[in-house]
Order: C-alpha cells, then structure tokens, then sequence
C-alpha cells in the first residue's frame, strides 16, 4: 500500500460535502451565467465575511483569477511588483504579460515574502514615459513557500501602496490556510489591511474547480462583467461553482479543511526533524514543507509518495498537505525514509 501524494493539495480529490453540494445543485433546469439561486447564496455568504460593500465574481480557474483581476487595475504600461516566486511570475506561464501586456517587476525572496521597504525601492521614475509605471502589488497569502504574512507586514505593504496610489491584490489561492494560520478571520488580513481585490481560492481546499473574484475596492469591478467575458472566464453552469462555495463557506468547512492540513504538516514536520540528514528550509506556517532531504533518498521516496523537488541543485523538496491528507499516510512516508536513512 502506497501513501496519497504530497506532491499539492491539488491533487487531493474533492470533498464529500462538497461532492454532495454538486449533486444536489444537479437537480432540474437553473439559469445560466449565473442567473441561479446557488450563486446569488453564494455571494452572500461572500458577504457576510467580507462586508456588504463588495463584488464577488466567480471564475474557472487560479490563473483566470489572477490575470483577470490584474486586469482591472492595470493598463498595459503598467508594472506589476510581486515575489519573484509569485504564481504570475513562475507558474502560470506567460499568461499575465499576454493579457495583461504589463512588465512584471519582481523581487527575489528567501522565505516567500516581499516586504515594504523592498517593495518601496522598485517603485522608480514615476510619471516618465520611458518607464513602465508601478500601478499594483501583488503578493501570494499563504506563499509559494507555505510562509504566512502576518497582519502587520501586510498593513505596512498597505501604506507603500497608499503612498504611491497604487492598488494591492492578493493571491489567496491558499487563503484558508492562512486564515487558520493567523486565527483570524478573512476581512482581518484583507479588507481591513487595506487590500482592493482577492483572488479566493477553492480548489486547493476540497473543491472541483472554480475561483472567486472579491472586489473590497468596487470601484475596481465597474467592468468585470465585460472582462471576465472577454477572458473567456464566464462559466455557463456557474451554479456548479456557486454550488461548492456554499458547501466551503458553510459550517466552517473551510476551516475545518485548511485545519487539517495545516495541522497535517506540523505533525509532519515533527516527523522529519527526528530523522537525521533532514534540514527544513522555510518556517512551517500553514500545508507545506520544505526541506532538503539526505542524499540518496528522494528517487525511492518518490516511489513511495510523489512530491516534488524545489531545488535539484540543493535536494530540497516540497511536500504539501490536504484535507484528506492523514497521519497514517504520514507514518508510512516517514518510516520509509528512516529505512532509507539507516546505517
């Protein structure tokens, strides 16, 4: 018997209650784009965590909606300033600079975060023509490093953005994991720090596929409509993905979810610094690990769990955790890697 993977949450399947949202919502005829009760609920449950003065559009997938809500606040001579490991700059191809058509200013990082004062000496000969004008930071929360900003980090990137009129989006295709890691609530590190447009993810927490736009400066989403159209992100059956946030943001489930995975890599990290060789690289704040595993392991760990490695040059490997991930799967994965470690 082989463990699940610890390659990404996205990997794991999706959730019962979720699975069990889906089939209901599959009963009869319902409006299509959106014109649906499911997505009307659905927005209002958005609502009742972040404030009634929003706008919430629903989109396929993590790149959609992070492209698409850059392109609300940018124009193409705009840059965007964002982690050198950040989603937009490495693993979502060349999609943003396509259609976006903005110069993606980056900042190398060491731990996933960008921080004010970095991101305060890349904002350079505003108003000069020759030069792309900075118009919107973007950061990962939780980071590509599973790292988790805290809420005065976030606020001091908040004033840079303010200072120079700039707008600041959020990642948050792993936001439950953040929200359990900070024991706070979503409005607390978005809203209320002073973010203007989140991309809220869903699938990386049990759900088949779908993203959420949250407008929390609606002035943004004045042509979203017209936007997520032309991204080619208007889903038809959005009541499949309305249908699986009521279930997500219903009794807790997303917290229960991201619980259990954060929960999940903290035993698996207490795991790993008993086995000798093993060296953890980031600070395990919510699903992931990172860590440089002994030489000569990896090839047969991989056999034993998929996962994958950050850093061939160094060894150091990513193994990320999921709502279905268990303690059991764990074991095995540990116990074979002190098989592989013995002397």
């Amino acid at each position: 018997m082989t463990t699940k993977t610890f390659a990404s949450d996205n990997y794991a399947g999706v959730h019962p209650e979720v699975m069990e949202a889906l089939i209901r919502a599959n009963q009869n005829h319902a409006g299509s784009y959106g014109a649906d009760v499911y997505t009307q609920e659905a927005i209002n449950k958005f609502k009742s965590f972040f404030g009634s003065n929003i706008e919430v559009f629903f989109v396929y997938n993590g790149t959609g909606a992070n492209v698409l809500s850059l392109q609300s606040a940018t124009q193409s001579f705009n840059s965007i300033i964002c982690s050198d490991l950040a989603h937009i700059n490495v693993d979502e191809s060349t999609a943003p600079e396509k259609f976006l058509g903005c110069k993606l200013v980056t900042i190398p990082t060491k731990d996933g975060k960008i921080y004010a004062d970095q991101i305060e000496a890349r904002i350079q000969r505003i108003d000069d023509q020759h030069h792309p004008q900075a118009k919107v930071i973007s950061i990962s929360q939780s980071t590509e490093y599973a790292t988790v900003y805290t809420i005065e980090e976030l606020k001091a990137i908040s004033s840079v953005a303010k200072k120079y009129n700039l707008y600041f989006h959020m990642d948050g295709s792993r936001i439950s994991n953040a929200a359990v890691s900070l024991n706070a609530n979503f409005a607390a590190f978005t809203r209320d720090v002073g973010v203007d447009v989140l991309s809220f993810g869903g699938t990386k927490n049990g759900m088949m596929f779908g993203e959420a736009i949250v407008f929390l400066n609606s002035k943004l989403a004045e042509n979203f409509r017209f936007i997520r159209k032309q991204g080619m992100q208007l889903h038809s059956k959005m009541r499949f993905i309305s249908a699986q946030f009521n279930a997500l943001l219903d009794n807790d489930l997303w917290r229960k979810s991201a619980s259990h995975a954060n929960n999940m890599a903290k035993y698996l990290e207490t795991a790993l610094k008993g086995i000798p060789g093993v060296k953890l690289t980031q600070k395990v704040d919510a699903n992931g690990i990172f860590a440089i595993m002994p030489e000569g392991t990896i090839e047969e760990l991989q056999k034993e769990a998929h996962f994958y490695i950050w850093n061939e040059r160094t060894s150091e490997v990513r193994l990320m955790c999921a709502f279905d991930t268990t303690k059991d799967d764990i074991d095995r994965f540990i116990e074979k890697l002190r098989q592989l470690t013995r002397v």
